[in-house]
Protein backbone atom coordinates (compact mmCIF):
# COMPACT_ATOMS: atom_id res chain seq x y z
CA UNK A 1 0.00 0.00 0.00
CA UNK A 2 2.94 2.36 1.14
CA UNK A 3 4.71 2.13 -2.27
CA UNK A 4 1.38 2.59 -4.30
CA UNK A 5 0.44 5.75 -2.20
CA UNK A 6 4.21 6.47 -3.23
CA UNK A 7 3.47 6.60 -7.05
CA UNK A 8 0.72 8.22 -6.68
CA UNK A 9 2.27 11.49 -4.56
CA UNK A 10 4.91 10.75 -7.85
CA UNK A 11 2.55 11.24 -10.23
CA UNK A 12 0.53 13.88 -8.60
CA UNK A 13 3.72 15.81 -8.31
CA UNK A 14 4.81 15.44 -12.09
CA UNK A 15 1.09 16.54 -13.36
CA UNK A 16 1.55 19.29 -11.00
CA UNK A 17 4.74 20.21 -12.61
CA UNK A 18 3.42 19.79 -16.20
CA UNK A 19 -0.41 19.81 -16.65
CA UNK A 20 -0.03 18.81 -20.06
CA UNK A 21 1.74 15.67 -19.33
CA UNK A 22 0.29 12.85 -21.45
CA UNK A 23 -0.22 9.39 -19.79
CA UNK A 24 2.87 7.47 -21.79
CA UNK A 25 4.96 10.22 -20.28
CA UNK A 26 3.92 9.78 -16.84
CA UNK A 27 4.19 5.60 -17.44
CA UNK A 28 7.55 6.29 -18.51
CA UNK A 29 8.94 8.46 -15.90
CA UNK A 30 7.55 6.36 -13.63
CA UNK A 31 8.18 2.83 -14.55
CA UNK A 32 4.50 1.60 -14.69
CA UNK A 33 1.94 0.63 -16.78
CA UNK A 34 -0.36 2.78 -18.90
CA UNK A 35 -3.47 1.05 -16.59
CA UNK A 36 -1.94 1.92 -13.54
CA UNK A 37 -1.50 5.28 -14.50
CA UNK A 38 -4.94 5.73 -16.03
CA UNK A 39 -5.69 4.35 -12.12
CA UNK A 40 -3.85 6.70 -10.03
CA UNK A 41 -5.31 9.35 -11.67
CA UNK A 42 -9.04 8.59 -11.70
CA UNK A 43 -7.96 8.50 -8.17
CA UNK A 44 -6.71 11.70 -7.87
CA UNK A 45 -10.15 12.99 -9.85
CA UNK A 46 -12.03 10.93 -7.09
CA UNK A 47 -10.17 12.85 -4.30
CA UNK A 48 -11.03 16.56 -5.91
CA UNK A 49 -6.95 16.85 -6.24
CA UNK A 50 -7.44 17.42 -10.16
CA UNK A 51 -10.00 17.84 -12.34
CA UNK A 52 -9.42 15.71 -15.44
CA UNK A 53 -7.14 17.09 -18.40
CA UNK A 54 -5.40 19.42 -18.89
CA UNK A 55 -5.42 18.60 -14.51
CA UNK A 56 -7.23 21.80 -13.54
CA UNK A 57 -6.20 21.86 -9.66
CA UNK A 58 -8.30 23.14 -6.84
CA UNK A 59 -6.78 27.09 -7.19
CA UNK A 60 -9.09 26.79 -10.09
CA UNK A 61 -12.15 24.80 -8.63
CA UNK A 62 -15.38 26.53 -8.57
CA UNK A 63 -18.08 27.15 -6.14
CA UNK A 64 -20.67 25.31 -6.80
CA UNK A 65 -24.12 26.39 -6.37
CA UNK A 66 -26.73 23.69 -6.52
CA UNK A 67 -30.69 24.50 -6.43
CA UNK A 68 -33.13 26.79 -7.76
CA UNK A 69 -33.35 28.67 -11.82
CA UNK A 70 -36.50 30.38 -12.77
CA UNK A 71 -38.07 33.14 -14.38
CA UNK A 72 -38.52 36.08 -12.02
CA UNK A 73 -41.81 37.92 -12.47
CA UNK A 74 -41.83 41.08 -10.57
CA UNK A 75 -45.42 42.86 -10.03
CA UNK A 76 -45.17 46.06 -8.26
CA UNK A 77 -48.39 48.31 -6.93
CA UNK A 78 -48.80 51.52 -8.33
CA UNK A 79 -50.41 52.34 -5.04
CA UNK A 80 -50.85 50.81 -1.19
CA UNK A 81 -52.20 47.13 -2.28
CA UNK A 82 -55.66 46.62 -1.59
CA UNK A 83 -57.03 43.22 -1.53
CA UNK A 84 -60.32 41.73 -2.95
CA UNK A 85 -59.85 43.93 -6.42
CA UNK A 86 -57.84 44.69 -9.41
CA UNK A 87 -54.40 46.63 -8.58
CA UNK A 88 -52.27 48.38 -11.41
CA UNK A 89 -49.19 47.30 -11.47
CA UNK A 90 -45.84 47.58 -13.31
CA UNK A 91 -43.86 44.41 -14.00
CA UNK A 92 -40.57 43.11 -14.43
CA UNK A 93 -39.37 39.82 -15.78
CA UNK A 94 -35.59 38.63 -15.00
CA UNK A 95 -33.66 35.26 -14.32
CA UNK A 96 -34.01 34.17 -10.82
CA UNK A 97 -33.95 31.58 -8.57
CA UNK A 98 -31.53 31.48 -5.48
CA UNK A 99 -28.81 29.29 -6.47
CA UNK A 100 -28.93 30.87 -9.77
CA UNK A 101 -28.74 34.47 -7.95
CA UNK A 102 -25.85 33.51 -6.48
CA UNK A 103 -23.86 31.69 -9.10
CA UNK A 104 -24.62 34.73 -10.89
CA UNK A 105 -23.48 37.44 -8.51
CA UNK A 106 -20.08 34.89 -7.35
CA UNK A 107 -19.37 35.01 -11.32
CA UNK A 108 -19.57 38.88 -11.12
CA UNK A 109 -17.25 38.98 -8.26
CA UNK A 110 -14.93 37.09 -10.50
CA UNK A 111 -14.56 33.72 -8.92
CA UNK A 112 -15.35 30.16 -10.92
CA UNK A 113 -18.83 29.68 -10.08
CA UNK A 114 -20.77 26.44 -11.25
CA UNK A 115 -24.48 26.14 -11.36
CA UNK A 116 -26.13 22.23 -10.92
CA UNK A 117 -30.15 22.98 -12.01
CA UNK A 118 -33.37 21.63 -13.18
CA UNK A 119 -34.59 23.09 -16.48
CA UNK A 120 -37.69 22.89 -18.73
CA UNK A 121 -36.42 22.28 -22.55
CA UNK A 122 -39.02 25.59 -23.26
CA UNK A 123 -37.97 28.64 -24.18
CA UNK A 124 -37.52 30.22 -20.61
CA UNK A 125 -35.24 27.29 -20.21
CA UNK A 126 -33.05 27.62 -22.92
CA UNK A 127 -32.55 31.12 -21.89
CA UNK A 128 -31.67 30.59 -18.73
CA UNK A 129 -28.88 28.52 -19.71
CA UNK A 130 -27.86 31.34 -22.31
CA UNK A 131 -28.09 33.82 -20.11
CA UNK A 132 -25.77 31.85 -17.30
CA UNK A 133 -23.13 30.72 -19.69
CA UNK A 134 -22.97 34.35 -21.23
CA UNK A 135 -22.16 34.98 -17.07
CA UNK A 136 -19.57 32.71 -17.29
CA UNK A 137 -21.32 30.05 -15.27
CA UNK A 138 -20.39 26.42 -15.61
CA UNK A 139 -24.02 24.89 -16.28
CA UNK A 140 -22.29 21.54 -17.52
CA UNK A 141 -23.65 19.85 -14.66
CA UNK A 142 -27.25 20.97 -15.43
CA UNK A 143 -30.46 18.81 -15.59
CA UNK A 144 -32.29 19.26 -19.05
CA UNK A 145 -36.19 17.89 -18.74
CA UNK A 146 -37.62 17.30 -21.67
CA UNK A 147 -41.15 18.31 -22.61
CA UNK A 148 -41.35 20.00 -19.05
CA UNK A 149 -41.38 23.84 -18.05
CA UNK A 150 -38.60 25.79 -16.55
CA UNK A 151 -39.82 27.18 -12.95
CA UNK A 152 -41.00 30.62 -12.32
CA UNK A 153 -41.20 32.90 -8.97
CA UNK A 154 -43.57 35.76 -9.30
CA UNK A 155 -42.87 38.31 -6.30
CA UNK A 156 -45.67 40.71 -5.37
CA UNK A 157 -43.98 43.83 -4.12
CA UNK A 158 -46.35 47.14 -2.82
CA UNK A 159 -45.33 50.63 -3.84
CA UNK A 160 -42.55 50.84 -1.78
CA UNK A 161 -40.60 47.80 -2.85
CA UNK A 162 -41.54 45.71 0.11
CA UNK A 163 -42.86 41.63 -0.43
CA UNK A 164 -46.19 40.99 -0.32
CA UNK A 165 -46.56 37.54 -1.28
CA UNK A 166 -44.48 35.23 -3.47
CA UNK A 167 -45.56 32.30 -5.30
CA UNK A 168 -42.71 29.88 -6.48
CA UNK A 169 -43.30 26.95 -8.73
CA UNK A 170 -40.23 24.70 -8.34
CA UNK A 171 -41.31 21.50 -9.10
CA UNK A 172 -38.45 20.04 -11.58
CA UNK A 173 -36.03 20.86 -8.43
CA UNK A 174 -37.36 17.83 -7.31
CA UNK A 175 -35.40 15.86 -9.96
CA UNK A 176 -32.29 16.81 -8.09
CA UNK A 177 -32.80 14.06 -6.14
CA UNK A 178 -29.92 11.68 -4.61
CA UNK A 179 -29.57 9.69 -7.60
CA UNK A 180 -28.71 12.78 -9.96
CA UNK A 181 -26.18 14.40 -7.06
CA UNK A 182 -24.56 10.84 -7.02
CA UNK A 183 -24.36 10.59 -11.44
CA UNK A 184 -22.57 14.16 -10.91
CA UNK A 185 -20.12 13.33 -7.81
CA UNK A 186 -17.46 14.44 -9.89
CA UNK A 187 -18.38 17.69 -10.21
CA UNK A 188 -19.40 17.87 -6.58
CA UNK A 189 -16.03 16.18 -5.48
CA UNK A 190 -13.75 18.99 -7.59
CA UNK A 191 -16.12 21.79 -5.97
CA UNK A 192 -13.92 24.15 -3.70
CA UNK A 193 -17.25 25.11 -2.14
CA UNK A 194 -21.00 23.86 -2.17
CA UNK A 195 -23.77 26.13 -1.66
CA UNK A 196 -27.14 24.52 -1.49
CA UNK A 197 -30.65 26.12 -1.49
CA UNK A 198 -33.77 24.04 0.10
CA UNK A 199 -35.67 23.49 -3.22
CA UNK A 200 -33.61 20.34 -2.73
CA UNK A 201 -35.25 17.32 -1.88
CA UNK A 202 -34.42 16.02 1.78
CA UNK A 203 -32.33 13.17 0.92
CA UNK A 204 -30.39 15.78 -1.85
CA UNK A 205 -29.26 17.78 1.11
CA UNK A 206 -28.83 14.84 3.37
CA UNK A 207 -26.57 13.26 1.38
CA UNK A 208 -24.15 16.42 0.39
CA UNK A 209 -24.11 16.47 4.01
CA UNK A 210 -22.74 13.43 4.98
CA UNK A 211 -20.03 13.93 2.02
CA UNK A 212 -19.07 17.28 3.34
CA UNK A 213 -18.53 15.42 6.44
CA UNK A 214 -16.22 12.91 4.77
CA UNK A 215 -14.52 15.20 2.10
CA UNK A 216 -13.72 18.02 4.65
CA UNK A 217 -15.52 20.41 2.03
CA UNK A 218 -17.28 23.40 3.14
CA UNK A 219 -21.32 22.98 2.02
CA UNK A 220 -23.29 26.36 3.12
CA UNK A 221 -26.99 26.02 3.06
CA UNK A 222 -29.62 29.08 2.11
CA UNK A 223 -33.11 28.70 3.16
CA UNK A 224 -35.51 29.70 0.63
CA UNK A 225 -38.92 29.39 2.46
CA UNK A 226 -40.61 28.83 5.56
CA UNK A 227 -42.64 25.68 4.08
CA UNK A 228 -39.20 24.29 2.81
CA UNK A 229 -37.46 24.47 6.52
CA UNK A 230 -39.05 20.72 6.92
CA UNK A 231 -36.72 19.37 4.43
CA UNK A 232 -33.54 20.25 6.72
CA UNK A 233 -32.31 17.36 8.66
CA UNK A 234 -33.20 16.87 12.18
CA UNK A 235 -29.38 16.35 12.89
CA UNK A 236 -27.17 18.98 10.86
CA UNK A 237 -23.55 17.40 11.09
CA UNK A 238 -21.75 18.60 7.77
CA UNK A 239 -23.09 22.02 7.60
CA UNK A 240 -20.36 24.79 7.62
CA UNK A 241 -23.17 27.23 7.58
CA UNK A 242 -26.61 27.80 7.31
CA UNK A 243 -28.12 31.36 6.57
CA UNK A 244 -31.72 31.54 7.13
CA UNK A 245 -34.37 34.92 8.30
CA UNK A 246 -35.97 35.17 11.36
CA UNK A 247 -39.16 33.41 10.47
CA UNK A 248 -37.17 30.38 9.14
CA UNK A 249 -35.40 30.11 12.41
CA UNK A 250 -38.60 30.21 14.05
CA UNK A 251 -40.01 28.04 12.17
CA UNK A 252 -37.40 25.18 12.68
CA UNK A 253 -36.96 25.67 16.38
CA UNK A 254 -41.00 26.19 16.60
CA UNK A 255 -40.47 29.05 18.53
CA UNK A 256 -41.26 32.94 18.62
CA UNK A 257 -38.06 35.09 19.13
CA UNK A 258 -38.84 38.93 20.91
CA UNK A 259 -35.48 39.96 21.11
CA UNK A 260 -32.17 40.13 19.54
CA UNK A 261 -31.29 37.61 22.30
CA UNK A 262 -33.84 35.03 22.22
CA UNK A 263 -32.17 34.76 17.93
CA UNK A 264 -29.19 34.16 19.56
CA UNK A 265 -30.15 31.48 21.63
CA UNK A 266 -31.97 30.13 18.56
CA UNK A 267 -29.00 30.28 16.67
CA UNK A 268 -26.79 28.21 20.28
CA UNK A 269 -29.98 25.39 19.42
CA UNK A 270 -28.90 24.82 15.87
CA UNK A 271 -25.30 24.58 16.45
CA UNK A 272 -26.00 22.02 19.09
CA UNK A 273 -27.82 20.06 16.43
CA UNK A 274 -24.34 19.95 14.33
CA UNK A 275 -23.84 23.03 11.94
CA UNK A 276 -20.67 24.92 12.76
CA UNK A 277 -22.15 28.25 12.12
CA UNK A 278 -25.74 30.41 11.40
CA UNK A 279 -26.30 33.85 9.71
CA UNK A 280 -29.85 34.85 10.62
CA UNK A 281 -30.81 37.97 8.74
CA UNK A 282 -33.31 40.17 9.86
CA UNK A 283 -33.98 43.02 6.85
CA UNK A 284 -33.39 46.07 7.77
CA UNK A 285 -32.43 45.40 11.42
CA UNK A 286 -29.43 43.71 9.82
CA UNK A 287 -27.43 40.15 10.66
CA UNK A 288 -27.01 38.06 13.66
CA UNK A 289 -24.00 35.97 13.32
CA UNK A 290 -22.03 32.89 15.24
CA UNK A 291 -17.96 32.36 14.61
CA UNK A 292 -17.56 29.15 16.27
CA UNK A 293 -14.11 29.08 13.89
CA UNK A 294 -13.15 31.96 15.84
CA UNK A 295 -14.68 31.08 19.02
CA UNK A 296 -16.44 34.48 19.59
CA UNK A 297 -19.92 35.03 21.28
CA UNK A 298 -22.44 35.17 18.62
CA UNK A 299 -23.03 38.76 17.16
CA UNK A 300 -25.31 41.59 15.59
CA UNK A 301 -24.03 43.97 12.86
CA UNK A 302 -26.95 47.10 11.77
CA UNK A 303 -27.53 47.03 8.01
CA UNK A 304 -26.73 49.55 5.73
CA UNK A 305 -28.80 52.46 5.13
CA UNK A 306 -30.28 52.34 1.27
CA UNK A 307 -33.09 53.47 -0.49
CA UNK A 308 -35.39 50.58 -1.25
CA UNK A 309 -35.96 50.26 -4.89
CA UNK A 310 -36.61 46.20 -4.95
CA UNK A 311 -35.75 43.97 -2.25
CA UNK A 312 -35.63 40.88 -4.40
CA UNK A 313 -32.39 39.03 -5.08
CA UNK A 314 -31.20 41.28 -1.92
CA UNK A 315 -31.27 38.06 0.27
CA UNK A 316 -29.33 35.99 -2.32
CA UNK A 317 -26.53 39.04 -3.09
CA UNK A 318 -26.07 38.95 1.01
CA UNK A 319 -25.40 34.70 0.54
CA UNK A 320 -22.91 35.17 -2.31
CA UNK A 321 -20.98 38.13 -0.87
CA UNK A 322 -20.81 35.88 2.55
CA UNK A 323 -19.31 32.37 0.04
CA UNK A 324 -17.23 34.37 -1.66
CA UNK A 325 -15.65 36.34 1.33
CA UNK A 326 -15.49 33.01 3.23
CA UNK A 327 -13.76 31.27 0.13
CA UNK A 328 -10.91 34.49 0.03
CA UNK A 329 -10.75 34.17 4.27
CA UNK A 330 -12.28 30.85 5.19
CA UNK A 331 -12.19 31.50 9.12
CA UNK A 332 -13.80 35.48 9.47
CA UNK A 333 -17.51 35.23 9.77
CA UNK A 334 -18.13 39.12 10.86
CA UNK A 335 -16.38 40.28 7.33
CA UNK A 336 -18.21 37.78 5.20
CA UNK A 337 -21.33 39.55 6.85
CA UNK A 338 -20.07 42.76 6.41
CA UNK A 339 -19.79 42.71 2.58
CA UNK A 340 -22.61 40.76 2.79
CA UNK A 341 -24.93 43.41 3.81
CA UNK A 342 -22.57 45.91 1.63
CA UNK A 343 -23.52 43.93 -1.54
CA UNK A 344 -27.54 43.57 -0.55
CA UNK A 345 -27.78 47.26 0.06
CA UNK A 346 -26.43 47.65 -3.55
CA UNK A 347 -28.80 45.10 -4.97
CA UNK A 348 -32.39 47.22 -3.15
CA UNK A 349 -30.85 50.12 -5.18
CA UNK A 350 -31.97 48.57 -8.15
CA UNK A 351 -34.85 46.77 -10.08
CA UNK A 352 -32.48 43.83 -10.99
CA UNK A 353 -32.43 40.84 -9.01
CA UNK A 354 -28.46 40.80 -9.24
CA UNK A 355 -26.19 43.86 -9.48
CA UNK A 356 -25.42 44.71 -13.26
CA UNK A 357 -22.25 46.56 -12.76
CA UNK A 358 -21.05 44.35 -9.96
CA UNK A 359 -17.34 43.28 -8.96
CA UNK A 360 -14.92 42.54 -6.36
CA UNK A 361 -13.59 45.87 -6.36
CA UNK A 362 -17.04 47.05 -4.53
CA UNK A 363 -14.96 45.40 -1.00
CA UNK A 364 -11.99 47.61 -1.41
CA UNK A 365 -13.63 50.36 0.65
CA UNK A 366 -12.81 49.74 4.16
Amino acid sequence: MSGSVSKKEQLFALVSANPYVTQQELADALHLSRSAVAGHIAGLIREGRILGRAYMFPETRAILCIGGANIDRKLRTAAPLRMGTSNPVSQHESYGGVARNIAENLARLGVSAALMCAIGDDASGKGLMNHAKSSGIDTSGSLHVSGACSGTYTAILDHSGELVLALAHMELCELLNRDFLISRRSQLNAAAMIVADMNLPPDSIQLLMNEALVNNKPLIIVAVSQPKMARLPAVLNGVRLLILNQAELEQRLVTRFSSHEGIIGGCLQLQAQGVTDVIVTLGAEGVIFTDAKRGLPAQHLAAHQAEVVDVTGAGDAFAAAVCWSLHQTPDDMQLACQRGLQLAALTIKTETSVLQTLDATIFNEG
